[in-house]
C-alpha cells in the first residue's frame, strides 16, 4: 500500500510536527521543539538519500537536495539560538 519513500515523508512530517507538540507541550520553547524535529527528520532524509536512494549518488540533483535541506536545518538553528 504505502511505499518506502511514502513512509519516509510521513515520518518526516511526523517529526516536525512532534517538534512543534514538544516546544507547545513542555518548558523547552516552540524553535527549541522544531529544531528537534528537524533534526530527527534529518535522519530520516540521510536513510532515504543515502541508504536508499532513488536516484544514482551521481546525479545533480542528489546534491542539490541535499544542499537544500541542509540551508533549511541550519535556518532553523539559526532561528533556534539567536532569534
Amino acid at each position: 500500500m504505502f511505499d518506502y519513500y511514502d513512509k519516509v515523508i510521513a515520518g518526516i512530517a511526523g517529526s516536525i510536527l512532534g517538534g512543534m507538540l514538544l516546544g507547545i507541550v513542555t518548558a523547552l520553547g516552540m524553535t527549541t521543539g522544531l529544531f528537534a524535529g528537524t533534526l530527527v527528520a534529518t535522519l530520516l532524509v540521510y536513510d532515504a538519500m543515502f541508504r536508499n536512494p532513488p536516484l544514482p549518488a551521481t546525479d545533480p540533483r542528489v546534491a542539490a537536495s541535499i544542499v537544500v535541506w541542509h540551508v533549511v536545518l541550519f535556518a532553523a538553528a539559526f532561528a533556534a539560538y539567536v532569534g
